[in-house]
């Protein structure tokens, strides 16, 4: 006898109706390409995978992005749209063993004239010898292989299967097309939320969707769980669920910031945890960083500001500064969040410690200057490359001085154009190793001056110099 007793007829449909509903992100998958929300670079009209969809002439693919951006959805809709048989295959529930089945029963359908489109979710978790397995079958046309992946596939997708697929790149859903979804959720009576009296106001629902971070699924578990967690009230409609601040921050396990991605209180922070920086204080900067990552900011958008930071505000007084926010960006491309944001703050602590200097964004800004309100001068003839006979008759590379033959290593040729020689854009301040860097630039213009003066002393009449 098992652990559960067999149930009759009749305690089978009483089972049936008693079943618990499919998650609400699941229920409200798009039934067609026309309910799609976003990715309309892939699916507008004249798109290559709309014409493949409506011609249904599906080839291998790959869909590549973040999670609850669409993969599964299309794979379905093109189930759908498609007269193949769709097979779906899941990289963390399917071994060799099943791998070879299935691509057998392919194999045979192919002989009976009938194609099957093989969709695997997660494909990135197949070790290499499981992706070989799939190779020979999609060479000879057995199987139209679609896979789904979060990860780089020129990393995680053997290049043999790589160069046979063609990838597509899914994008994060932003906060319009988030609030669409919520929206149609709360109408759809059959597939949605629609049968119940629910009361949210814009700005929650908007909270909502910045929390998701273009992420579907997280929306519609978010706007389920908040509805399960409030408790009906009377009202003249009769019972009403109130979506209310405080259920939404229990539902979302933290407290729901004032932030608008695309509003002042998004430059207001950034702002902030700029001007902190700068200041070098290290807790206000970790306090910005945290409201802004905590309240649904990018994390990449945070990222670029602080590799600019490092850049503008601390520059050549610690060459180390930029390589690490380089770092922290690749670090949160790789893991995601929240893991990322430990490496933001890593490069924020650095950041706010270090020397600081805007020599460099200083010098950048002049040399600009010089190049809106001077003409663009052509390069010197001295400093361009003679590959040909005929560049070399016109003067190309005449006069160059080749640096390492010089007793000095540097020769006083000048470098810019006419006009401006003798301009200094670069002036380092004597902050962390740009003390070293005004030492040594002081030195090559010495040096620069004893060349000049020696060229010079060459050029007088009876010199000896002169006369070799």
């Amino acid at each position: 006898m098992g652990l559960f007793p067999s149930l009759g007829p009749e305690e089978l449909e009483q089972s049936e109706k008693a079943k618990l509903p499919s998650p609400l992100a699941d229920r409200m998958r798009p039934q067609g390409i026309e309910e799609v929300v976003g990715q309309q670079h892939l699916l507008a009209q004249g798109k290559p995978l709309r014409t493949q969809l409506e011609r249904d002439e599906i080839s291998s693919l790959i869909f590549w992005g973040p999670p609850g951006v669409g993969k599964t959805t299309l794979a379905r809709v093109i189930a759908q749209k498609t007269k193949s048989t769709f097979v779906t295959f899941s990289a963390v529930l399917s071994g060799m063993k099943e791998i070879k089945a299935v691509m057998a029963d392919a194999a045979r359908a192919r002989r009976l004239g009938r194609s099957t489109i093989l969709f695997i979710d997660e494909i990135h978790r197949f070790n290499k010898a499981q992706q070989d397995a799939f190779l020979p079958y999609v060479e000879k046309g057995d199987v139209v292989l679609i896979g789904a992946t979060t990860e780089n596939p020129s990393f995680e997708v053997i290049a043999a299967l790589l160069s046979r697929s063609r990838v597509y790149r899914l994008h994060p859903l932003d906060e319009d097309q988030i609030m669409l979804l919520l929206h149609r959720a709360l109408k759809d009576r059959e597939h949605g939320l629609g049968s119940q009296n629910i009361e949210v106001t814009e700005s929650l629902l908007h909270q909502m969707a910045v929390f998701a971070g273009g992420d579907a699924r997280v929306a519609f578990n978010v706007l389920e769980a908040v509805v399960r967690g409030t408790e009906p009230e009377e009202s003249p409609e009769g019972k009403k669920i109130r979506i209310t601040p405080a259920v939404l921050e229990a539902a979302l396990e933290r407290k729901t910031l004032l932030y608008d991605k695309a509003g002042e209180e998004h430059y207001n922070l950034i702002s902030a945890l700029h001007k902190s920086l700068r200041n070098s204080d290290p807790d206000a900067a970790l306090y910005w960083l945290a409201r802004m990552l905590e309240a649904g900011e990018d994390p990449l958008y945070v990222a670029r500001r602080i590799v600019r930071f490092a850049s503008e505000d601390v520059g050549l007084a610690d060459p180390q500064a930029l390589p690490l926010a380089i770092a922290a960006m690749q670090a949160v491309h790789f893991v995601g969040m929240p893991e990322g944001s430990l490496a933001l703050a890593e490069a924020a602590i650095y950041l706010a410690l270090a020397p600081k200097s805007n020599s460099l964004y200083a010098a950048y800004g002049a040399a600009q200057k010089d190049l809106e309100t001077t003409t663009a001068q052509p390069v010197p003839l001295h400093l361009r490359n003679a590959p040909t006979r005929l560049m070399k008759d016109e003067g190309y590379g005449a006069g160059y001085e080749y640096a390492h033959n010089l007793e000095e290593k540097i020769s006083a040729m000048p470098c810019l154009p006419p006009g401006l020689e003798g301009r200094q854009y670069y002036q380092p301040t004597g902050e962390g190793l740009e003390q070293e860097f005004r030492k040594r630039l002081e030195e090559i213009r010495q040096r620069k001056l004893r060349a000049s003066r020696k060229e010079t002393a060459s050029r007088q009449p009876g010199s000896r110099l002169t006369k070799e």
